[in-house]
Formats: C-alpha cells, structure tokens, sequence
C-alpha cells in the first residue's frame, strides 16, 4: 500500500523559509516522477515543481528561484525548500508520485503565510 506523508509546513512571516518533507512507503521509490502541488482557499491544485528519479527538476514560474525540490532516494523523501515565502504562496501543499501507470497524492501540510 502506497503512502505519501507531508509534513513541514507551518505559520511563517513573508520572507520566511519552510522546508516540506514527504516521506514514501510501499513503493520502488527511486521509478517514481515525484512532485508538489499547492491549492489555495478558492483555486483550482497546481503544479508547484516535479523531480524525476534522476534528478531533472521542473518548476512552476510563480516559484522559480525561491523553491528547491530535492530527493533522497536512500530515505525515500522528496523536500521542497521553499525561501523568501510571500503572501500568495498560502496554501496546502500536496506530495504528488507517478509512474505514469498510476497515480498517488499524500493528505497534504498547510503553509501560511502571514504578518
């Protein structure tokens, strides 16, 4: 049985940093495109970055250059480091993993950004 578990998120001040763990069990995790997906109170879920087994990164443009998604293979975790947080990143943060045959999301971690 495939699990995905977020944790990490939390109340920040704008400028603020987080670090999001999602820690996999029951899976070959390293076959596995891994990702993270936000949805704000009103918005539809959207992509924030993906990280394939090899390591190949993807990013939304609203997070470049202030999200980092990473992956340990060894400990069955993607990370997503998140700097310079701003109001508009307010959101739960979902894990996300494909094998492109199937398809699993973790119950996600709030983020809040706020003064």
């Amino acid at each position: 049985q495939v699990q995905l578990v977020e944790s990490g998120g939390g109340l920040v001040q704008p400028g603020g940093s987080l670090r999001l763990s999602c820690a996999a069990s029951g899976m070959l995790f390293s076959v596995y495109l891994m990702g993270w997906y936000r949805q704000a109170p009103g918005k539809q879920r959207e992509l924030v970055a993906t990280v394939t087994g090899g390591g190949s990164t993807n990013y939304a443009d609203s997070v470049k250059g202030h999200f980092t998604i990473s992956r340990d293979n060894a400990k069955n975790t993607v990370y997503l480091q998140t700097n310079n947080l701003k109001f508009e990143d307010t959101a739960v943060y979902y894990c996300y993993a494909t094998n492109a045959r199937q398809n699993y999301w973790g119950r996600g971690t709030q983020v809040t950004v706020s003064s």
